[in-house]
């Protein structure tokens, strides 16, 4: 037998399980159980299960890329056993209270049959200590002052998360901060919860309570707050909900011991000056919804503070106005649009011209736009039985040109024709060219033919005007084609004689389409299996009696006389031939 590879590579592929194997003198041996990718808590027993029917060689388990040990001697490391029935090809792991240093990635390897098992991932979890609330188990404070808890949950991994929570209800607004420790992988956190004077209450119980998923239930400790007396505040709003323009009446009841000595409102940031005691009566406005009132009361021990918002109804406001965008052809176009108004809302985002209603938030999002979305968008807010506003912003599709014309186009024979070709490009289009025949013309007159540009609000139209039409510009397949930095395109005219049926001339369009991701497939013609020859126009020709044009996914064979055509299509792994 010859010498073999120290381990086969097994691929594992999402959604698909993939067995390896290997046939050892004469045995096919393979893996009936692989280890499996775990995540237990430190303190836990665990065991990697890996199975090889049939194969009495060497097993080896590999942690982090280093060899536990030979065979089940595993005498390096007492907590690990390997377990099973060594008949039976059972090699399991099995880890006695597992700890931090088992956090790593396990191999189950059989060294004469070159195998390797999947690798497993063993995360181990560690629960955070008994948090602790400094300054515990009491706090004391004097009444107004605000209150600032500190909790720290230490040594977890992944690091605790910590809920301050009061009467059963979970507290927000706690600053949260973790510090890794010098091992890379446990973690401690602090929780900083701060109280205002008006939310807090002699006696009230407050709970830090750290949790991980080593510990989903969490652990806990509390503190009881003790505050000396000063104004417990309410402050009451009348009526409410109430219409922009109309009058409301705030009233600040106090308790306090000793008496209250002082009266202090105010708006926002600005003071009242004008209004001193526990009543204040005023026509509100939008800003009331925004901007509390608040009312603050004092005595010899300090003062509390309370504030309210208004209710107050009133129509868009708009807080975000949307800009105009100029994007490139395939990117996304984002736009922001905030109103304010109560009660709630609803903004409708909609093209202008259009009632399908496009996004109901305040951000419209068009992806990978296509050149038919440049346009008007309208963002329009609505406060039920309030009022309404809009604001209208502008999409321009930086992109190719596109090239709008009637296909057929008709002329007198004799007389002066014209064919024309609408074009749509932004940026503008750099070049503009007609084609037929042998003959490219941008601009200006060559011979019979004369091209012009007009420049519109909408487009440009290029015109090719021939003068004295003869029946053979009756034959002729003429091209327009636009370019700009993005790319170009190109549409396909002809000229009928007016008055005329389709197809008096005799020629017949034969059209083959086909679909791939190659953008330059090796395409072949044959007219009665003999191959066309292509010219320096990309166009084939056959003793003048057939013309082919190639497009994109396209080919259009125009046809004069009977025969039978084929079209392949040459990609790198298959050819397709439509007939």
């Amino acid at each position: 037998i010859g010498r073999l590879p120290a381990f086969l590579t097994t691929h594992q592929y999402p959604s698909v399980f993939f067995v390896s194997f290997f046939c050892f003198l004469g045995v096919e041996a393979v893996f009936s159980q692989q280890p499996q990718d775990l995540v237990v808590v430190a303190g836990q027993p665990v065991t990697l299960p890996c199975t090889i029917p049939g194969y009495h060689g060497v097993v080896l388990w590999i942690k982090d890329g280093l060899a536990l040990g030979v065979g089940r001697d595993l005498s390096g490391y007492p907590r690990y056993t390997v377990i099973g029935d060594h008949s039976s090809g059972e090699h399991h792991l099995r880890i006695q209270r597992v700890e931090l240093m088992d956090d790593a990635l396990f191999e189950c390897q059989a060294v004469q049959a070159a195998m390797r098992s999947r690798p497993a991932r063993l995360t181990v979890l560690v629960p955070p200590e008994n948090p602790v609330i400094s300054g515990g188990p009491v706090v004391s404070l004097r009444a107004g002052d605000p209150l600032n808890l500190t909790c720290h949950a230490d040594n977890a991994k992944p690091a605790a998360s910590i809920l301050w929570i009061r009467n059963g209800e979970v507290l927000n607004g706690a600053m949260y901060s973790k510090t890794l420790l010098r091992d890379g992988r446990r973690e401690s956190t602090v929780s900083t919860l701060y109280l205002s004077p008006s939310n807090i209450e002699t006696g009230q119980q407050i709970i830090c309570r750290a949790s991980n998923k080593a510990v989903p239930n969490g652990k806990e400790s509390s503190v009881t707050i003790d505050i000396q007396h000063l104004p417990l505040v309410n402050l009451s709003v009348e009526p409410q909900p109430v219409l922009e323009g109309n009058l409301v009446k705030f009233h600040c009841s106090a308790k306090a011991n000793p008496p209250v000595t002082l009266y202090r409102w105010a708006k926002g940031a600005s003071i009242i000056k004008d209004v001193t005691g526990d009543t204040y009566e005023v026509m509100v406005d939008h800003s009331f919804f925004t901007e509390p009132v608040s009312c603050e009361v004092t005595n010899p021990l300090g003062s509390t503070n309370i504030s309210r918002n208004v209710d107050v109804y009133f129509g868009p406001r708009m807080a975000a106005e949307p800009q105009s965008l100029q994007v490139d052809l395939g990117s996304d176009a984002v736009f922001n649009c905030a109103w304010t108004g109560n009660p709630s809302l609803t903004i409708v985002w909609m093209k202008r011209g259009s009632g399908v209603v496009l996004s109901n938030e305040n951000i419209l999002t068009l992806k990978s736009v296509r050149q038919e979305d440049a346009g008007k968008y309208v963002c329009r807010a609505v406060v039920p039985r309030v009022g309404a506003g809009e604001k209208e912003v502008s999409l321009t599709v930086n992109g190719p040109p596109t090239i709008s014309s009637t296909q057929t186009q008709q002329a007198l024979h004799g007389e002066k024709g014209q064919i024309k070709c609408f074009i749509r490009s932004t940026p503008p289009p750099d070049r503009i060219a007609w084609s037929w025949k042998e003959t490219v013309l941008e601009s200006g007159t060559s011979g019979r033919y004369t091209v012009e540009t007009v420049n519109t609000d909408e487009g440009v139209i290029s015109t090719l005007t021939m003068s004295n039409i003869v029946p053979a510009d009756f034959q002729t397949i003429y091209n327009c084609t636009a370019w700009n930095s993005f790319g170009s395109d190109t549409e396909i005219i002809r000229l009928k004689e007016q008055g005329g049926s389709q197809g008096s001339t005799g020629s017949i369009f034969l059209f083959f389409s086909f679909e791939g991701d190659h953008n330059q497939p090796l395409l072949c013609v044959l007219c009665n299996g003999c191959p066309l020859l292509m010219d320096a126009n990309k166009k084939w020709l056959n003793n003048n009696l057939t013309t082919i044009y190639l497009l994109k996914k396209a080919i259009i064979i125009v046809v004069y006389d009977c025969n039978m055509y084929n079209c392949m299509v040459y990609h790198l792994t298959a050819v397709m031939t439509p007939k």
